[in-house]
């Protein structure tokens, strides 16, 4: 079964791809003016992506839905079905934020996942609008809620794949750990450039060193958001600016400042010792 549905949804990315392009490119240009509101949608300020938090409302709310449609209880379900809708719609939005910084494979499975919850969202619509002029016989609007459910469910699937095999909205170095003991670092050169990023080794970890006087800042180099470079970034306001979709983490200690990163990026100390430069995880 697993299989089936990952060719199943495989065998979409041949409209989801150009359809994630070109939606990618028009939000990209909408949020760009109001990076503070696509940071709320994000979550940065609480450190959780939003939209998963929202999208268990309307699973549940439209749950209830189908189960008083089919016990008949139609005011009840009506009330029941609003609330869905705007719960819906809520959670759209929040997660059209995320979907403007999902790139490569993701983006394909983020369109196909968007599409569905459109669809969805189209079929509960009309049958809350056949359910406004009262007709005698709701058949039709109950078959609609059911149809958009099973869409709904579909969609949500998705969006699960989405998050656990693409590792969407994930923090890269959730399982990243640093020890209390002072390692190698590599540094090409061995020297620090004052004010630019530098790449280093640490072991197996690759770090982003930037030199303020005679003080060393390093943080992982991968970005917590997507993996983006951050030895590629940009040093603004004693920040590094990921190159990829401009997040924002403080180089002293690597608190993050601006999304769409959800969470923290991992801080080293840097000191020199008798052979060459060392580093260990800070806090260790």
């Amino acid at each position: 079964m697993a299989h089936f549905l990952e060719r199943l949804m495989a065998a979409q990315d041949g409209w989801a791809r150009p359809f994630g392009e070109f939606n990618h490119r028009w939000l990209s240009a909408l949020f760009r003016p109001i990076r503070p509101l696509k940071d709320l949608l994000n979550g940065t300020w609480l450190g959780h992506p939003v939209h998963a938090a929202l999208s268990d409302a309307p699973i549940g709310i439209l749950t209830v839905v189908v189960v008083l449609d089919v016990l008949g209880y139609p005011a009840a379900a009506d009330v029941a079905l609003v609330l869905g809708i705007l719960s819906m719609i809520a959670a759209a939005v929040a997660g059209v934020a995320d979907y403007t910084d999902t790139d490569g494979r993701a983006r394909a499975r983020a369109t196909l996942h968007a599409t569905l919850m459109v669809v969805s969202l189209v079929a509960f619509i009309v049958s809350l609008a056949i359910r406004a002029d009262g007709p005698a016989d709701r058949s039709v609007p109950v078959v609609l809620v059911i149809v958009g459910y099973v869409v709904l469910l579909a969609g949500g699937f998705v969006g699960g794949d989405l998050v656990f095999r693409f590792g969407n909205m994930v923090d890269r170095h959730a399982w990243r750990t640093g020890g209390a003991k002072w390692l190698p670092l590599e540094v090409p050169g061995d020297d620090v450039p004052e004010g630019s990023p530098t790449k280093a080794k640490l072991g197996a970890n690759t770090l982003v060193l930037i030199r303020s006087g005679d003080t060393i800042h390093a943080l992982h180099d991968q970005c917590a958001h997507a993996g983006g470079p951050l030895s590629g970034g940009t040093v603004i306001d004693g920040c590094i600016e990921c190159p990829w979709h401009g997040s924002r983490f403080r180089l002293a200690d690597g608190r993050l400042r601006r999304g769409p990163a959800l969470y923290d990026q991992p801080s080293y100390e840097v000191r020199r010792g008798e052979h060459g430069w060392e580093a260990r995880r800070a806090g260790a």
